[in-house]
């Protein structure tokens, strides 16, 4: 993989140490925004990339190129990734997809039209852990509820209160709650439970956005409420709960830290399994197998994944409105 990343923002900084490791990946561009080339300048030099520019344009030009990372602001995520696939780039993008389930449906197609992969980076999706939580929620008898929480006090919401809109609290930008630590929730309960018959979103707004709020998902049989929230916060934990024991989740859904099974009148047992590593790190060497065996197969079964996640958080989002 010979990798272009966009953007300069926090989770390009976090991603390009994590990159460095793995084997197969090659770092050769990065672009920013004009006003930002300094950033990518910087961190070009700092990660042996040749290329830093502001131009897209530029950086699909680069035959050294065969994959784009898209880590910028939601609103950007479609038309980036639709331009880089007509220039024949696999892309990889960061979560949420797209703004629209109709937009993700048009990358879908292109993507197919060209042969090329197409991947969201979602990692509670490929960590060992997640693997834990599928192989022992039998266990737990028939589920009953489903209680996911991922609340975290950002760092920019005393700033949003005072007026100052970070693109995490704009809307037009794709902000809010929901599409940022929610959507963990989302992915990790589509990927464990399947696409529930009915979605209902209960948020808390301030200048028009969802700074809190519940996600209520039926499954018919269960219920699963899903929270996520920017302007408070609590122990981060989440509980599968069945009539025959439940699964606990201690620490975020997007790094899956440790995991608890308690069946009924036993004491909990730690089924953990260590991580060593950071926790974007098992989603890139997923991907870098993925576009190094160019595996179409498991490429679209990602996306099938990622098209029902969509799919939920558009129904959220309709009920939100």
């Amino acid at each position: 993989m010979h990798l272009a990343l966009l953007g300069t923002g926090m989770i390009v900084k976090e991603v390009l140490p994590v990159l460095q490791t793995i084997d197969g990946i090659e770092l050769v561009a990065i672009m920013s925004t004009p006003r930002s080339l300094d950033k990518a300048q910087a961190l070009a030099k700092d990660y042996g990339m040749s290329q830093a520019s502001s131009d897209f344009s530029e950086i699909l030009a680069n035959e050294a190129v065969d994959t784009v990372y898209i880590g910028t602001p939601n609103h950007t995520h479609y038309d980036y990734a639709q331009k880089a696939l007509k220039a024949g780039k696999h892309v990889i993008c960061e979560k949420p997809f797209t703004m629209e389930a109709d937009q993700l449906e048009n990358l879908y197609q292109e993507a197919e039209k060209q042969g090329l992969i197409l991947l969201e980076a979602i990692t509670n999706q490929y960590l060992s852990n997640f693997q834990v939580l599928k192989d022992n929620l039998a266990k737990i008898g028939d589920l009953k509820i489903a209680n996911v929480n991922y609340s975290q006090y950002s760092s920019r919401y005393d700033a949003f209160k005072r007026g100052d809109i970070a693109p995490a609290f704009n809307p037009a930008m794709g902000g809010g709650a929901l599409r940022d630590l929610n959507i963990y929730n989302i992915h990790l309960l589509v990927g464990l439970l399947g696409q529930p018959e009915q979605v209902n979103y209960l948020a808390n707004m301030e200048r028009g956005v969802d700074t809190s709020g519940i996600l209520v998902m039926d499954y018919g049989s269960f219920k699963a409420v899903s929270i996520g929230a920017k302007d408070c916060s609590a122990e981060i934990r989440s509980t599968f709960q069945g009539d025959k024991g439940s699964l606990t989740i201690l620490g975020p859904t997007n790094s899956l830290p440790q995991i608890v099974l308690t069946l009924n009148g036993q004491e909990p047992i730690d089924i953990s399994q260590i991580n060593p590593h950071h926790r974007m790190y098992d989603e890139f060497v997923a991907f870098e197998k993925i576009i190094a065996e160019r595996d179409l197969a498991s490429s679209r079964k990602a996306l099938e994944h990622s098209r029902t996640v969509m799919a939920v958080l558009e129904e959220a989002a309709q009920s939100m409105s």
